[in-house]
C-alpha cells in the first residue's frame, strides 16, 4: 500500500462543520498514527499558518513530526525559525476523526479557507500531506490550470521536470 495522499476529492460539509475525510486519505492517516491507549482514534495535524495560502495542510502524526524535527534544526533565535514556529507549528492544530471518519472544521481551519456555511471543500493530496480548500477558491486557483499555464516548452513532458532525481527507493 503505499503511504501517499494522492488524488481529488469533493466534500459536502453538514450544518455543524463536519466533513468525510476520504476514505483513500484515512487509510495514510491511520498509518501514520497508530492507535494506542492514550489515542485510541487516528489523529491528524491541520496547518493554518502562512498568510499567502487560501488553504490547509494537513498531515499524518508522524510526518508532522518530521516537520517539527525539520523545524528543530533551524538556529535557534533566526529569522526562518521564528517564521517556521509561528506558520508551521504554533499556528496548527491536531484534532481526532470520529468513527465515522470526519473531522470538524475548526474555526481557524474554516476562517483560514474563507468557509462559510453551505460550501464544499476540496481536498487535494500532495504526497506526505494533503490540502482541505473552499472548492470554489480551489477550482478557481487550480480548475483552470491546463498544459497552456505550465512554464513547460511546447511539446515538453511534465515527467522531464524530475530530470535524474534518484527518489531513493
Amino acid at each position: 500500500m503505499s503511504e501517499d495522499f494522492r488524488g481529488e476529492y469533493y466534500q459536502k460539509v453538514d450544518s455543524k462543520a463536519r466533513v468525510s475525510i476520504p476514505a483513500v486519505f484515512r487509510r495514510v492517516l491511520d498509518a501514520g498514527d497508530p492507535p494506542s491507549t492514550d489515542f485510541p482514534r487516528t489523529r491528524i495535524v491541520m496547518v493554518y499558518g502562512g498568510k499567502t495560502r487560501q488553504f490547509v495542510e494537513c498531515y499524518t502524526v508522524r510526518d508532522a513530526d518530521l516537520l517539527a524535527a525539520r523545524v528543530r534544526k533551524l538556529p535557534l533565535g533566526s529569522k526562518e525559525r521564528q517564521i517556521a514556529e509561528r506558520d508551521l507549528i504554533t499556528r496548527s492544530l491536531t484534532i481526532e476523526i470520529d468513527e465515522n471518519g470526519r473531522i470538524v472544521l475548526p474555526q481557524k481551519v474554516r476562517d483560514k479557507i474563507a468557509y462559510e456555511e453551505g460550501d464544499e471543500t476540496a481536498f487535494a493530496g500532495t504526497l506526505n500531506r494533503f490540502q482541505i480548500w473552499k472548492r470554489q477558491t480551489y477550482d478557481e486557483v487550480n480548475g483552470s490550470l491546463d498544459d497552456e499555464d505550465d512554464d513547460l516548452l511546447e511539446g515538453m513532458d511534465v515527467l522531464s521536470l524530475l530530470g535524474d532525481i534518484d527518489p531513493g527507493v
